[in-house]
């Protein structure tokens, strides 16, 4: 549950091609952003923050956690329904084979669990 979805835009990043999208906070004398004039851009502060229950969970109701080899995955056997398991994208087919087989096992959650091995298994 997030208080804000929307991006925090640049000011003028609308009206100029060269400005880009990504925040900057305004340090101009006369800016009306930094003045926070009603009807311009909100900027970004710590009120906007998430919850301290939901902060960090995803959409699928877990917190994620990277897995890089078979051993990582015995420390989510406690927590499997808070944290879900991620496979590291520098993990091998291999390594990976092995890691979604053990997930099964234990009772892990894997939320990229067949990312990888599609190609390696048809060919």
């Amino acid at each position: 549950v997030k208080k804000r979805t929307k991006k925090f835009t640049r000011h003028h990043c609308d009206r100029f091609k060269c400005v880009g999208t990504s925040w900057r906070k305004p340090i101009g004398i006369d800016s009306p952003v930094r003045r926070r004039y009603k009807g311009q851009k909100a900027m970004p502060n710590k009120g906007y923050g998430s919850d301290r229950a939901t902060k960090y969970i995803h959409p699928d109701g877990f917190k994620h956690f990277p897995i890089f080899s078979v051993q990582d995955l015995y420390m989510l056997v406690m927590q499997n329904r808070k944290y879900a398991a991620v496979v590291a994208s520098n993990v091998g087919a291999k390594a990976r084979k092995a890691i979604v087989r053990r997930a099964m096992e234990l009772d892990v959650r894997l939320v990229n669990g067949n990312s990888k091995l599609r190609r390696v298994e048809h060919e």
